[in-house]
């Protein structure tokens, strides 16, 4: 079996959401509860399956301690880790060597990648956008909006 048949093999074992956009490339769509899904991209490459998610766009504001988070959080992670794109948006990238490609090893690097980016996606976007979170409050609660969406950061706006 080739790598790109056992990766196919095990999305469709696990039961992942996934196309498949080109020879080795899957586009894998993970459900979250902070982050409503995580597009992962699988993409069978010459020597890794390479692993790419967005987590979230550049921070408006605090980069320096949202940097922080992330490569102190970097040193918890498995088969993974932060980095940022030429634009500065925050993605979770990483490699796993070919020989090691198998239905276990993708379970947990998807499930790495879901834990991280949808449990720090409410902390990222409090570090690096809180000022935007409370005009977006301002702006809904003055035209009788729902705010709901918005609850994980009531504290910001008392």
């Amino acid at each position: 079996m080739t790598v790109e048949e056992t990766v196919a093999a095990a999305l469709a074992e696990l039961e992942v959401e996934h196309d498949r956009r080109g020879p080795g490339q899957f586009l894998v769509t993970l459900p979250g509860t902070r982050r409503l899904s995580t597009p992962t991209w699988l993409v069978v490459r010459e020597q890794a399956l390479f692993v790419q998610a967005f987590v979230c766009r550049r921070p408006d504001e605090e980069q320096e301690t949202v940097y922080r988070f992330l490569l102190q959080r970097n040193a918890r992670l498995y088969g993974v880790h932060y980095t940022l794109d030429r634009i500065g948006d925050i993605h979770l990238v990483g490699r796993v060597p070919l020989s090691a490609v198998s239905t276990a090893e993708i379970d947990r690097v998807l499930g790495q990648v879901l834990e991280a980016a949808d449990g720090d996606f409410n902390t990222l976007l409090e570090m690096g956008f809180a000022t935007s979170i409370r005009r977006e409050y301002a702006w809904r609660t003055e035209r009788g909006e729902s705010t709901a969406n918005l609850k994980a950061f009531e504290h910001l706006f008392t």
